[in-house]
């Protein structure tokens, strides 16, 4: 008998905010696969299941490097979703953890995709996302009455910023590491970089939260960095 698969969302980093859910599943499971960009570095998900479960878990790593190589991508995506369903096929349930939720930007996604139409039994469990618990640390509203929300990828691509940043009254910019000084040029031009504030493993110990944007041009940040950008005239209009 074939095994189900399930994706777990484990939340933003927070132990407290890994779900209910989530918490059953993973006790429940034979095995739990965790994604890591690199042998031997740690796991943020893995680190938050250990906090919550109460037994012994059997895990297995799954090594997804950060590349914009998508050939080298679709390689590892490819030899991961065999490694899973051997796992199933032999009859064993088996969880694919990551932060957050796993149907946003996470790697799970392209996991899923492999295992579908395989006659397997999947499940996705939502997690709390990442922007939504910055958010509640900076007592910040994410979108109020008719207000829009926009949520952009800003390490692949921000040309289009600005008309991003106009067209909607809040937007989300996660992965802001690498680009994080042209990104606070273009909050700054669009006029909204002071109602802008930057949150970095947010609900972890190393924590940073903070509406000074420039104090940190320059400086070398987190890869689990985002900036929450709300509309000036909205904010006047409170």
């Amino acid at each position: 008998m074939t095994g189900k698969f399930y994706g777990v969302g484990v939340g933003p980093g927070d132990p407290e905010l890994m779900t209910l859910k989530a918490k059953r599943v993973l006790e429940n499971v034979d095995i739990i696969c965790t994604p890591k960009s690199a042998v031997g570095k740690e796991s943020i998900a893995l680190s938050i299941v250990e906090k919550v479960l109460e037994r012994e878990i059997t895990i297995k790593e799954l090594i997804f490097p950060m590349t914009h190589d998508q050939d080298k991508l679709n390689a590892f995506w490819n030899e991961a979703s065999v490694e899973i369903r051997d796992e199933l096929e032999a009859g064993k349930d088996v969880a694919f953890i990551t932060i957050g939720d796993p149907l946003l930007y996470s790697t799970y996604i392209y996991v899923l995709k492999r295992l579908q139409g395989d006659g397997i039994e999947i499940e996705t469990v939502p997690g709390i996302n990442s922007y939504s618990a910055c958010a509640a640390a900076m007592n910040r509203p994410l979108a109020e009455k008719n207000e829009t929300v926009a949520i952009i990828p800003a390490a692949y691509d921000y040309d289009d910023l600005e008309e991003t940043l106009k067209k909607f009254d809040n937007s989300v910019l996660m992965k802001v590491a690498s680009n994080f000084d042209e990104v606070v040029d273009k909050l700054e031009e669009a006029g909204v970089k002071d109602y802008s504030f930057y949150a970095s493993k947010c609900g972890q110990e190393e924590e940073v939260l903070t509406t000074d944007l420039d104090s940190l041009v320059g400086k070398d940040l987190d890869y689990l960095s985002m900036i929450i950008a709300k509309d000036a005239i909205k904010e006047d209009d409170e």
